[in-house]
């Protein structure tokens, strides 16, 4: 059947359907509860620490992991224009909360339920244009393509928001957001009807919203751990101690839970699917690697250089190039020469290590920063081969849709959340450590005459020790790269090694939207026999 998209009126051309969706992915791809390239700006004007605002971040981003167990029942159940609508207008809410707000106690919750609008509008626009992207729904080709948007929308994001904090003020980002959702909803409202691709509506009965409330608990206090450890000095401190006893009693009743309830939220059997265990191993090493872009590169940039947010941002764009040649290699590798995953693994890792020994060589004051734009293009580079073809990979390893969005779950959870936030305290906790050592080390060494020619006491702590300081900061930068080179030419070598079957062996085809919802609804009415005819009457 030909591509057609009956959510819209008659009168909108068939030919700008697809792109207008496209339009409408991108605002809501570009919202957000708080915003990377504005954290100084609101550190600036608000009491909250640097720590406070990763914390809002990372619970925008568990937000999104959370539901994407429910993205399929939703899209079932609900129109187009009730999803996109209603996205729009939570976000909407969320940012003006976060903008006038400075309550943890507040922010927190919000952060969290604009995360779960941002994946329910982003699944609902990009599952209505898959069909246009790849008629033959390859995945091999969906999915890097998916990740132009999701990473496009990472840097840009980032960069705007960075911008309207130089220009005018961090508010303004928000103001620009919330204009952007009042243009989905007018173009839901104007341009597009009710549609639902299932006839007879979904209930959402037999969800165990428990077992998800407690997932999502469970995330916030691993945040807390994770982002606060090096603040808190881990576990010398009682509260975070209380916080990882409680962590671990709660994982050991959602085990229970998931073991007894009839529908769990997540089932076990996802773990059992073939390549599942490594695919999610591998994304950890991935993840935590490239959380030097996080955590590294914010110290070397903001303390030894001493760039302020709008030129660091605007630097950091040079990502977006290599992001894009990453994309084309991954469609070129899955989508059109349906090669081995394994090699492509190897290239990803490859490019961490050019970065990370780039990053090396150039780690100095006197290197200008257009040195640098080598090393983001292959960071850029290898966060999207890696991101698409793990993905990739894991829909190739569970046949099973519905097990598949719920180890979509399980991998975002590493892949956008506990991998990153692990990957940050590791790198705080190494370079403390490192720059305390060095500072001992190059210290003993330095008299009054070396670190200044007049030996006066004013010059030594204005000038000599601002000196040593950033030479021992930049030594350990340096370090930290240096053991990065070791483990990512390790990884490199060995998947380069591997000679693996590829994964692609046997597996079903996907089917269209309305065949997999009546299954889906078959499969709830023989476990609840005494259910109306027309639920969607009742519900």
């Amino acid at each position: 059947m030909p591509f057609s998209m009956p959510m819209f009126r008659d009168r909108v051309p068939r030919r700008i359907q697809p792109w207008i969706y496209i339009l409408q992915v991108f605002c809501i791809q570009f919202s957000g509860g708080v915003y990377l390239g504005a954290l100084e700006a609101v550190r600036g004007t608000t009491a909250l620490m640097l720590e406070d605002l990763l914390m809002l971040l990372y619970a925008g981003l568990a937000g999104m992991a959370v539901y994407f167990p429910l993205l399929f029942r939703m899209k079932f159940r609900f129109t187009n224009q009730q999803l996109l609508c209603g996205a729009a207008v939570v976000i909407g809410v969320c940012n003006l909360i976060t903008m006038s707000s400075t309550n943890m106690a507040i922010l927190l919750p919000v952060c969290f339920i604009a995360g779960m609008a941002k994946i329910q509008g982003t699944f609902e626009c990009m599952s209505n244009i898959q069909l246009w992207m790849t008629p033959t729904r390859d995945f091999g080709i969906f999915f890097p393509i998916l990740h132009i948007v999701l990473l496009t929308a990472i840097t840009g994001s980032a960069w705007l928001g960075a911008v309207f904090a130089f220009h005018f003020t961090w508010q303004m980002m928000h103001v620009f957001t919330i204009g952007t959702m009042c243009l989905v909803i007018l173009i839901q409202l104007t341009l597009c009807r009710p549609f639902c691709p299932m006839p007879q509506r979904m209930p959402l009965r037999g969800i165990d919203i428990w077992t998800g409330l407690l997932i999502s608990l469970l995330m916030l206090l691993v945040t807390y751990f994770l982002v606060y450890g090096d603040y808190l000095m881990w576990l010398r401190t009682p509260r975070l101690r209380w916080v990882l006893a409680i962590s671990l009693i709660l994982l050991a009743f959602i085990m229970y839970r998931l073991k007894t309830v009839e529908r769990p939220y997540i089932s076990l059997e996802v773990f059992r699917y073939k390549n599942v265990l490594p695919i999610l191993l591998v994304t950890v090493i991935a993840e935590i690697m490239l959380g030097a872009e996080h955590t590294l590169e914010e110290i070397y940039w903001a303390e030894v250089i001493g760039l302020e947010e709008h030129t660091k941002c605007t630097l950091c764009l040079w990502a977006l190039p290599g992001v894009y040649v990453g994309v084309l290699i991954t469609l070129f590798w899955l989508g059109r020469k349906k090669w081995k995953v394994w090699k492509l693994f190897a290239i990803g890792f490859g490019c961490i290590f050019g970065y990370a020994v780039w990053m090396y060589f150039n780690l100095d004051v006197n290197v200008p920063l257009s040195q640098y734009r080598v090393a983001l293009v292959l960071r850029g580079c290898a966060y999207a081969i890696l991101a698409s073809s793990l993905m990739w990979s894991l829909h190739e390893s569970v046949h099973d849709l519905e097990h598949f969005f719920m180890a979509l779950f399980v991998f975002n959870i590493i892949h956008m959340y506990l991998a990153g936030g692990a990957g940050y305290g590791l790198y705080t906790t190494l370079f403390k450590h490192l720059l305390a050592d060095n500072m001992s080390r190059y210290g003993a060494y330095m008299t009054l005459t070396s670190l200044s020619p007049q030996g006066g006491l004013s010059t030594l702590s204005a000038s000599g020790l601002s000196t040593l300081s950033l030479q021992s900061i930049a030594i350990s930068l340096k370090q930290i790269f240096g053991q990065l080179v070791w483990a990512s030419g390790f990884m490199t070598l060995a998947f380069l090694l591997l000679d693996i079957p590829r994964i692609r062996t046997g597996i079903e085809k996907v089917p269209y939207w309305p065949v997999y919802g009546i299954k889906m609804l078959s499969r709830y009415r023989r476990l609840n026999p005494a259910t109306s005819p027309r639920p969607s009457r009742r519900f």
